[in-house]
Protein backbone atom coordinates (compact mmCIF):
# COMPACT_ATOMS: atom_id res chain seq x y z
CA UNK A 1 0.00 0.00 0.00
CA UNK A 2 1.20 3.57 -0.81
CA UNK A 3 2.70 5.35 2.42
CA UNK A 4 0.26 8.12 3.36
CA UNK A 5 1.52 11.84 3.21
CA UNK A 6 1.57 13.85 6.19
CA UNK A 7 0.13 17.52 5.57
CA UNK A 8 0.10 19.90 8.36
CA UNK A 9 -1.05 23.34 8.02
CA UNK A 10 -1.16 26.33 10.66
CA UNK A 11 -4.48 28.06 10.49
CA UNK A 12 -5.50 30.90 12.37
CA UNK A 13 -8.87 32.04 11.01
CA UNK A 14 -8.58 31.24 7.32
CA UNK A 15 -11.65 31.95 6.04
CA UNK A 16 -12.17 30.19 2.50
CA UNK A 17 -8.73 29.51 1.37
CA UNK A 18 -8.75 27.09 3.65
CA UNK A 19 -11.01 25.05 1.33
CA UNK A 20 -9.34 25.83 -1.86
CA UNK A 21 -6.34 24.50 0.45
CA UNK A 22 -7.70 21.15 0.79
CA UNK A 23 -9.78 21.06 -2.10
CA UNK A 24 -7.14 21.31 -4.84
CA UNK A 25 -4.40 19.32 -2.55
CA UNK A 26 -6.52 16.32 -3.16
CA UNK A 27 -5.32 16.67 -6.82
CA UNK A 28 -1.70 17.55 -6.28
CA UNK A 29 -0.79 13.67 -5.17
CA UNK A 30 -2.42 10.00 -5.93
CA UNK A 31 -1.08 8.91 -2.25
CA UNK A 32 -2.99 8.94 0.98
CA UNK A 33 -2.90 11.95 2.79
CA UNK A 34 -2.72 12.35 6.64
CA UNK A 35 -3.89 16.20 7.05
CA UNK A 36 -3.49 17.76 10.15
CA UNK A 37 -4.86 21.30 10.62
CA UNK A 38 -3.01 23.02 14.17
CA UNK A 39 -5.01 25.81 15.25
CA UNK A 40 -3.84 28.81 17.04
CA UNK A 41 -7.08 29.61 18.08
CA UNK A 42 -9.72 30.21 14.67
CA UNK A 43 -12.93 31.64 15.64
CA UNK A 44 -14.41 32.39 12.10
CA UNK A 45 -15.65 28.63 11.67
CA UNK A 46 -13.83 27.84 8.77
CA UNK A 47 -11.38 25.40 10.87
CA UNK A 48 -14.16 23.41 12.72
CA UNK A 49 -15.82 22.93 9.34
CA UNK A 50 -13.01 21.38 7.42
CA UNK A 51 -12.21 18.84 10.14
CA UNK A 52 -15.75 17.38 9.43
CA UNK A 53 -13.73 16.39 5.68
CA UNK A 54 -12.56 12.39 5.69
CA UNK A 55 -9.01 12.33 6.11
CA UNK A 56 -9.09 16.23 8.35
CA UNK A 57 -8.05 16.43 11.60
CA UNK A 58 -7.67 19.52 14.06
CA UNK A 59 -4.97 19.90 16.49
CA UNK A 60 -5.57 22.66 18.91
CA UNK A 61 -2.91 24.09 19.78
CA UNK A 62 -3.93 25.96 22.94
CA UNK A 63 -2.98 29.85 21.85
CA UNK A 64 -1.96 31.95 19.27
CA UNK A 65 1.53 30.42 19.00
CA UNK A 66 2.95 31.58 16.24
CA UNK A 67 3.48 29.60 12.76
CA UNK A 68 7.07 27.42 14.21
CA UNK A 69 5.59 25.97 17.72
CA UNK A 70 2.17 25.24 15.88
CA UNK A 71 4.02 23.46 12.48
CA UNK A 72 6.09 21.27 15.10
CA UNK A 73 3.08 20.19 17.10
CA UNK A 74 1.36 19.37 13.84
CA UNK A 75 4.05 17.22 12.74
CA UNK A 76 4.56 15.56 15.84
CA UNK A 77 0.89 14.35 16.15
CA UNK A 78 1.70 12.45 12.26
CA UNK A 79 4.06 9.70 12.00
CA UNK A 80 4.25 9.96 7.92
CA UNK A 81 7.84 9.84 6.53
CA UNK A 82 7.75 13.05 4.26
CA UNK A 83 5.08 15.77 6.19
CA UNK A 84 4.33 19.07 4.14
CA UNK A 85 4.07 22.23 5.91
CA UNK A 86 2.09 24.99 4.66
CA UNK A 87 0.23 28.19 4.77
CA UNK A 88 -3.60 26.99 4.48
CA UNK A 89 -3.98 30.03 1.42
CA UNK A 90 -1.95 28.09 -0.33
CA UNK A 91 -3.48 26.13 -4.12
CA UNK A 92 -1.78 23.52 -5.51
CA UNK A 93 -1.41 22.45 -9.00
CA UNK A 94 -2.87 19.24 -9.94
CA UNK A 95 -0.01 16.53 -9.75
CA UNK A 96 2.19 19.81 -7.95
CA UNK A 97 2.92 17.25 -4.13
CA UNK A 98 3.80 14.14 -6.41
CA UNK A 99 6.50 16.31 -7.93
CA UNK A 100 7.84 17.22 -4.64
CA UNK A 101 8.02 13.74 -3.48
CA UNK A 102 9.23 12.67 -7.23
CA UNK A 103 12.88 14.86 -6.28
CA UNK A 104 12.59 13.72 -2.83
CA UNK A 105 13.89 10.10 -4.36
CA UNK A 106 16.17 11.75 -6.74
CA UNK A 107 17.76 13.99 -3.54
CA UNK A 108 18.50 11.39 -1.34
CA UNK A 109 20.53 13.84 1.20
CA UNK A 110 17.47 16.08 0.15
CA UNK A 111 15.91 17.36 3.82
CA UNK A 112 13.28 20.15 2.68
CA UNK A 113 11.96 20.40 -0.87
CA UNK A 114 10.23 23.68 -2.37
CA UNK A 115 8.00 23.73 -5.29
CA UNK A 116 7.94 27.32 -7.43
CA UNK A 117 5.38 29.97 -5.54
CA UNK A 118 3.30 32.14 -7.64
CA UNK A 119 2.07 35.35 -6.37
CA UNK A 120 -1.59 36.17 -6.87
CA UNK A 121 -0.57 38.16 -9.80
CA UNK A 122 1.90 35.46 -11.42
CA UNK A 123 5.02 36.94 -10.39
CA UNK A 124 7.13 34.23 -8.85
CA UNK A 125 8.47 34.47 -5.69
CA UNK A 126 11.73 33.68 -5.27
CA UNK A 127 11.26 31.05 -2.62
CA UNK A 128 14.70 29.84 -2.80
CA UNK A 129 17.62 32.05 -1.59
CA UNK A 130 20.95 32.28 -0.79
CA UNK A 131 21.56 32.31 3.04
CA UNK A 132 22.18 36.14 3.73
CA UNK A 133 25.72 37.04 4.41
CA UNK A 134 26.15 40.67 6.68
CA UNK A 135 26.61 42.60 3.63
CA UNK A 136 23.55 41.20 1.78
CA UNK A 137 21.62 41.30 4.55
CA UNK A 138 22.01 45.24 5.28
CA UNK A 139 21.73 45.71 1.44
CA UNK A 140 18.39 44.22 1.32
CA UNK A 141 17.66 45.40 4.25
CA UNK A 142 17.92 49.16 3.32
CA UNK A 143 17.09 48.82 -0.70
CA UNK A 144 15.29 45.77 -1.04
CA UNK A 145 11.57 48.23 -0.46
CA UNK A 146 11.50 50.53 -2.68
CA UNK A 147 14.90 49.26 -5.36
CA UNK A 148 13.62 45.76 -5.45
CA UNK A 149 16.07 45.14 -8.39
CA UNK A 150 19.27 46.14 -6.24
CA UNK A 151 22.21 43.71 -6.20
CA UNK A 152 22.21 43.16 -3.07
CA UNK A 153 18.79 41.58 -3.02
CA UNK A 154 19.45 39.92 -6.44
CA UNK A 155 22.16 37.83 -4.94
CA UNK A 156 20.53 36.79 -1.93
CA UNK A 157 16.84 35.92 -3.60
CA UNK A 158 19.11 34.28 -6.50
CA UNK A 159 16.74 36.17 -8.87
CA UNK A 160 19.17 36.45 -11.86
CA UNK A 161 18.56 32.78 -13.28
CA UNK A 162 15.33 30.86 -14.65
CA UNK A 163 13.87 28.54 -12.61
CA UNK A 164 15.61 25.23 -12.15
CA UNK A 165 16.20 21.90 -9.97
CA UNK A 166 18.64 23.10 -8.12
CA UNK A 167 20.09 23.18 -3.72
CA UNK A 168 19.14 26.82 -2.01
CA UNK A 169 20.18 28.01 1.39
CA UNK A 170 17.09 27.82 2.26
CA UNK A 171 13.40 27.19 1.10
CA UNK A 172 10.13 29.29 1.99
CA UNK A 173 8.36 27.74 4.74
CA UNK A 174 5.17 28.36 3.47
CA UNK A 175 5.15 25.39 1.48
CA UNK A 176 8.05 22.50 2.12
CA UNK A 177 8.21 18.95 2.15
CA UNK A 178 10.17 17.83 4.69
CA UNK A 179 12.15 14.37 5.15
CA UNK A 180 10.72 13.53 8.60
CA UNK A 181 13.68 11.82 10.71
CA UNK A 182 16.59 14.68 9.03
CA UNK A 183 13.67 17.15 10.48
CA UNK A 184 13.39 15.48 13.57
CA UNK A 185 16.98 15.44 14.11
CA UNK A 186 17.89 19.07 14.22
CA UNK A 187 14.84 19.51 16.42
CA UNK A 188 11.89 21.15 14.31
CA UNK A 189 11.19 24.99 14.03
CA UNK A 190 13.13 26.94 16.38
CA UNK A 191 9.99 27.32 19.30
CA UNK A 192 11.63 31.02 19.90
CA UNK A 193 10.58 32.52 16.53
CA UNK A 194 7.03 33.86 16.92
CA UNK A 195 6.48 34.70 12.78
CA UNK A 196 9.35 34.83 10.43
CA UNK A 197 12.95 33.81 10.14
CA UNK A 198 11.80 29.70 11.31
CA UNK A 199 12.15 29.01 7.80
CA UNK A 200 15.66 30.74 7.20
CA UNK A 201 17.21 29.17 10.55
CA UNK A 202 15.50 25.60 9.30
CA UNK A 203 17.12 25.56 6.28
CA UNK A 204 20.84 26.76 7.53
CA UNK A 205 20.42 23.88 10.58
CA UNK A 206 19.83 21.07 8.13
CA UNK A 207 22.61 22.45 5.73
CA UNK A 208 25.23 22.26 9.15
CA UNK A 209 23.70 19.23 9.57
CA UNK A 210 24.56 18.05 6.35
CA UNK A 211 21.17 18.17 4.73
CA UNK A 212 20.00 19.67 1.77
CA UNK A 213 17.64 22.56 0.60
CA UNK A 214 16.49 21.42 -2.80
CA UNK A 215 13.63 23.53 -4.83
CA UNK A 216 11.52 21.98 -7.57
CA UNK A 217 10.49 24.36 -9.42
CA UNK A 218 8.72 21.12 -11.42
CA UNK A 219 5.91 21.42 -8.43
CA UNK A 220 3.79 25.04 -8.78
CA UNK A 221 1.59 26.12 -6.41
CA UNK A 222 0.28 29.73 -5.80
CA UNK A 223 -0.13 31.29 -2.32
CA UNK A 224 -2.19 33.79 -1.51
CA UNK A 225 -0.09 35.65 1.20
CA UNK A 226 -1.30 37.96 3.95
CA UNK A 227 -4.29 36.83 5.51
CA UNK A 228 -3.11 36.26 8.81
CA UNK A 229 -0.01 39.15 8.93
CA UNK A 230 -2.73 41.83 7.89
CA UNK A 231 -4.95 41.67 10.55
CA UNK A 232 -2.01 43.44 12.86
CA UNK A 233 0.35 44.63 10.47
CA UNK A 234 1.96 47.02 13.12
CA UNK A 235 2.92 44.32 15.13
CA UNK A 236 4.04 41.76 12.64
CA UNK A 237 6.32 44.29 11.36
CA UNK A 238 7.56 44.50 14.76
CA UNK A 239 7.64 40.19 15.12
CA UNK A 240 9.50 40.53 11.81
CA UNK A 241 12.72 42.58 12.99
CA UNK A 242 12.46 41.02 16.42
CA UNK A 243 12.75 37.45 14.81
CA UNK A 244 15.34 39.29 12.27
CA UNK A 245 17.47 40.07 15.25
CA UNK A 246 17.32 36.92 16.75
CA UNK A 247 18.32 34.58 14.33
CA UNK A 248 21.30 37.44 13.54
CA UNK A 249 22.18 37.66 17.26
CA UNK A 250 23.04 34.14 17.31
CA UNK A 251 24.75 34.04 13.86
CA UNK A 252 26.88 36.70 15.24
CA UNK A 253 27.59 35.53 18.71
CA UNK A 254 30.56 35.95 21.37
CA UNK A 255 32.44 39.11 22.44
CA UNK A 256 34.16 39.47 18.74
CA UNK A 257 30.93 40.21 17.45
CA UNK A 258 29.55 42.83 19.79
CA UNK A 259 30.44 45.89 17.89
CA UNK A 260 28.70 43.90 14.66
CA UNK A 261 25.40 42.98 17.28
CA UNK A 262 25.26 46.76 18.87
CA UNK A 263 24.67 48.10 15.19
CA UNK A 264 22.70 45.80 13.96
CA UNK A 265 20.45 46.53 17.13
CA UNK A 266 19.79 49.87 16.10
CA UNK A 267 19.45 49.35 12.64
CA UNK A 268 16.88 46.81 13.04
CA UNK A 269 15.28 48.69 15.78
CA UNK A 270 15.08 52.23 13.64
CA UNK A 271 13.66 50.65 10.93
CA UNK A 272 11.20 48.63 13.34
CA UNK A 273 10.03 51.57 14.04
CA UNK A 274 9.40 53.28 10.13
CA UNK A 275 8.24 49.99 9.13
CA UNK A 276 5.08 50.26 11.87
CA UNK A 277 4.49 53.86 10.03
CA UNK A 278 5.36 53.29 6.69
CA UNK A 279 3.65 49.86 5.38
CA UNK A 280 5.74 49.54 1.99
CA UNK A 281 8.50 49.15 4.09
CA UNK A 282 7.05 46.31 6.36
CA UNK A 283 6.03 44.63 2.78
CA UNK A 284 9.54 44.53 1.68
CA UNK A 285 10.74 43.96 -1.97
CA UNK A 286 8.38 43.32 -4.34
CA UNK A 287 8.44 40.01 -6.25
CA UNK A 288 10.03 40.35 -9.74
CA UNK A 289 8.40 38.88 -12.80
CA UNK A 290 11.01 36.06 -14.71
CA UNK A 291 10.25 33.77 -17.58
CA UNK A 292 9.63 30.48 -16.07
Amino acid sequence: MTSPIGVVAVTYSPGASLETFLTSLAAATEHPLDVVLADNGSTDGSVEAAGGRPGVRVVETGGNLGYGRAANLGVHDTTAEFVVVANPDIEWEAGSLDQLLAAAHRWPQGAAFGPLIHTPDGAIYPSARALPSLGRGIGHALFGWWWPSNPWTAAYRVETESPRERTAGWLSGSCLLLRRDAFDAVGGFDPGFFMYFEDLDLGERLGRAGWQNVYVPSAVVRHAGGHATSRDAARMATEHHRSAWRYLAARYAGWRWLPVRLALRAGLGMRSVVARRVPRIAAGAEAQRRDG
